[in-house]
């Protein structure tokens, strides 16, 4: 327990080169592949995220990992993000590592069975409604439960304007 307040001005030392190091990397990587390293759009993006973190943590407050063997492993995580990225170009890889976008309401009619399926309560969707803006349901084209997680709701005050088609292609209804 004694040991919990400890530290060399060595290992100070270290862990602050080692965090610069690392930091540097990501940059330079993100630079390199692009905005969609950390962006949120499918469920591999988020992934993408996770391991870039454990692996900044882990080289810098590991002793057992180098500061090389930290670039290593975001290079290799960046190589296989941008090797999705480029994959994902062909449906029968997307389909395999995205999940699709769900419908949650069809207009003003709740779709009981898919929020069951996406496992979001109706205190959820009202939550979404309402940040949304939403204060009829009348004013509800369809609300869908996206690959990300997130909740999108498409509304009009004009109860004459339609939702096009385009923008629930993918959407499993």
């Amino acid at each position: 327990m004694e040991k919990w307040f400890e530290a060399s001005w060595t290992s100070v030392l270290a862990i602050f080169l080692t965090a610069t190091g690392i930091y540097l990397a990501i940059i330079i990587f993100t630079r390199i592949a692009g905005k969609r390293s950390f962006s949120k759009m499918s469920s591999f993006d988020f992934a993408m995220t996770v391991a870039v973190g454990s692996i900044l943590a882990t080289t810098i407050l590991s002793a057992s990992v180098s500061l090389l063997h930290g670039i290593a492993g975001l290079a290799a995580v960046y190589i296989l993000q941008i090797s999705a990225a480029i994959l994902r170009r062909f449906s029968w890889f997307q389909e395999a590592i995205d999940n699709s976008p769900l419908l949650l309401m069809d207009g003003n009619t709740i779709l009981h069975n898919n929020l069951k399926k996406a496992r979001v309560t109706e205190g959820d969707l009202r939550s979404k409604l309402r940040e949304a803006n939403v204060l009829n349901l009348l004013q509800v084209r369809a609300v869908v439960f996206e690959t990300t997680g997130d909740i999108s709701v498409l509304h009009s005050s004009d109860e004459n304007e339609a939702l096009e088609d385009w923008l629930t292609k993918d959407v499993l209804k």
